[in-house]
């Protein structure tokens, strides 16, 4: 890697105290090159994004202070959307709150329009009939895996992960590495021996974590990122258990931050409160891959408008393996 300082150096040649418009011409490209790698020359970098889009489906909602029922995503809060993303650009994007087939494709197909063209699609159908999780990614996936019936005992009972695992496998350089996607129990509940869900979302994330190191015995020999809105706080549970099981390490949760230093993720406008709840976490083997000191929280123009979260991105010295993509059409059944 050639240091900033030897890139600058060597463009800094004058002629009469003014650069030449080819010498303007090699700033340019440089400082492009290297932003583009990250700082790290000669290198791709994949950038992946998880972001939770706050109901891209029909729900009941408060619209410009009205209430509806049964009622869209409004159009500004999707224009907002589509400029957060074209603006951070991501190769892969993981979502919550997706509605079903038909709702990703309008996002996709909006966001293509938009100038982000994310060919590459998957959805999981699970216990949630409303709200999804889905994968948009520029790059072909090598293999689909959706875990729609996640099993799980809650109170003695037999239960499934709501919304269900998907794992994409992603091809590339350095080998397989695979993205874990989910979006655990909202704090909202239904049982009063429950309150905030706190047990059922620590058994989701329990079954989730057993589910990868099932699918990944040794984390310090595969390349993985679990990623998603985890609906708790880092010191809880639930984001502990995903950490470690036992003496197994699973994973590195990545600090993240904003431009201002801010580590937000979520705003709870009825506590009128910010909380951290949307994580990237990223296997032993994985960590040399990233990029800089952890993760991104996006928070340029739009953000605030588009949803109640902020997305969070991480990027990684990967080059994805161009090949023929598996079907991976929204909705389908996988492994």
């Amino acid at each position: 890697m050639a240091p900033l300082s030897a890139v600058v150096v060597f463009c800094d040649t004058r002629r009469d105290g003014i650069l030449s418009r080819a010498r303007w011409w090699v700033v340019f490209v440089a400082l492009n090159f290297i932003w583009l790698g990250a700082g790290v020359l000669g290198s791709a970098a994949l950038t992946v994004a998880t972001y939770n889009v706050e109901n891209y489906l029909i729900a009941d909602r408060l619209v410009d202070g009205v209430y509806r029922s049964a009622y869209p995503k409004p159009e500004k809060e999707k224009a907002a959307l589509r400029q957060v993303i074209a603006a951070l650009a991501p190769d892969i994007l993981a979502l919550a709150e997706m509605g079903g087939a038909p709702f990703l494709e309008d996002f996709q197909r909006e966001l293509k329009q938009a100038g982000q063209n994310y060919p590459y699609t998957a959805l999981v159908a699970a216990a949630d009939p409303d709200r999804h999780i889905a994968i948009l990614s520029k790059v072909p996936f090598k293999e689909v895996r959706r875990y729609g019936a996640v099993p799980l005992t809650y109170f003695k009972q037999p239960a499934k992960v709501k919304r269900g695992v998907l794992e994409v496998v992603i091809a590339t350089e350095a080998g397989d590495f695979s993205i874990f996607l989910m979006h655990l129990k909202s704090r909202y509940t239904e049982r009063q021996d429950d309150p905030q869900s706190a047990l059922l979302r620590a058994a989701e994330a329990e079954a989730v974590r057993d589910l990868v190191l099932a699918r990944y015995p040794d984390p310090a020999a595969a390349k993985f990122l679990v990623c998603g809105d985890w609906n708790d706080t880092r010191d809880s549970r639930p984001v502990r258990a995903l950490q470690k099981r036992g003496s197994t390490v699973i994973g590195e949760l990545l600090r993240a931050s904003d431009s201002r230093g801010e580590t937000w993720t979520h705003y709870y406008r009825r506590e009128d409160s910010y909380s951290r709840i949307d994580y990237m976490l990223v296997s032993p083997a994985l960590r040399p891959f990233v990029i800089g000191a952890g993760a991104t929280i996006g928070d340029g123009p739009g953000v605030v408008g588009a949803s109640d979260h902020r997305p969070v991105l991480v990027q990684l010295k990967l080059e994805p393996v161009r090949q023929d993509p598996v079907s991976a059409a929204p909705g389908k059944g996988g492994g």
